[in-house]
Order: structure tokens, then sequence, then C-alpha cells
């Protein structure tokens, strides 16, 4: 806050009235323990207000739930939980009933640092993303049948 005031975007005085207790939480990214504590909280919040038969996460979900950078810290985390409780067919919330959307940044992910599976599991996982899940559309954009395309699902546990 004090960087605001110094840059003249906000006003000192104010800032004195309202600062009483100074209190830092850190931005979900920095707190990774917390995520799967999180997740399941607003799953079983998600479960009983809308009366779905979910038992969990699988593991590639929770895999990427720690991995995605949360920009929108733990407010965008309680939204995907829930939309994924809403969108899930299954008994299980899988990765691509998440819907988390890569961040603009991760365009400048440096291909060359990556392994060939690496690459390919980015791909996938960029692909279906831009078609929303739809394994169809993902496999035909990836010149896969979708078998070939279920089964680097499995393999990279995104299922």
């Amino acid at each position: 806050m004090q960087a605001e005031v110094s840059a003249g975007r906000f006003r000192e005085d104010l800032l004195f009235r309202l600062n009483t207790i100074e209190i830092r939480l850190p931005s979900l990214r920095e707190r990774g323990r917390d995520i799967e504590l999180l997740a399941n909280h607003f799953l079983r919040v998600y479960i009983e207000r809308y009366r779905k038969k979910i038992s969990g996460f699988d593991a590639g979900a929770m895999q990427s739930l720690r991995e995605h950078p949360w920009p929108g810290n733990v407010r965008e985390l309680d939204h995907a939980i829930e939309r994924s409780v809403l969108l899930s067919p299954g008994p299980v919330i899988r990765t691509m009933d998440l819907g988390l959307r890569a961040p603009a940044s991760s365009a400048s992910v440096r291909l060359e640092e990556m392994s060939l599976e690496e690459v390919e599991k980015h791909l996938v996982q960029r692909t279906l993303a831009r078609y929303d899940g739809n394994v169809s559309k993902a496999a035909e954009a990836l010149g896969l049948s979708r078998s070939a395309l279920y089964r680097r699902l499995q393999k990279f546990g995104l299922e």
C-alpha cells in the first residue's frame, strides 16, 4: 500500500485512517499446501448445496489444481470447484471438469526447455481447454482419433 501512496495513487491521510492493523496474506500460489485443503472444503460445500453424488477429485485433477498459478486467488479456486461440481458428469471431478484456462503469461512457456512428453501434455491440455473439454473436437484439431486422445489423457493423468 505504501507503494501506492508513493506513486500518488492513494492518499496518505486515508492510509493512516484505514491502516490500524496490517495483515499480509500470501497469494494462493505461495500457499501450495493449502490448495488441496481448500479444494476439498469447497467441494464439500458445493456437493451439499447442489446435492451431487461426487466422491472427490481424480489424481490428474488434483495435480492440475496444484500446478495452476491461481491469478484470481482463493475466489478463482472457489469458482472453479463450484463449476466443476455443476458440470461434472461422473462421480469424480476430472481435469477437464475444472475448466481451468491457461493464463495469458503461459504463452511464454519455453518449449525448448521441455521434454517431448511435457510438450505433448501441454499441447493436449491447451487443445482441450480451447474446445472446453470436448474430446471429439480436440482430437480432430490434434489430428488424432478419439481413442488415441483418450490414451494420451490417461497417460498424462488428465482424464
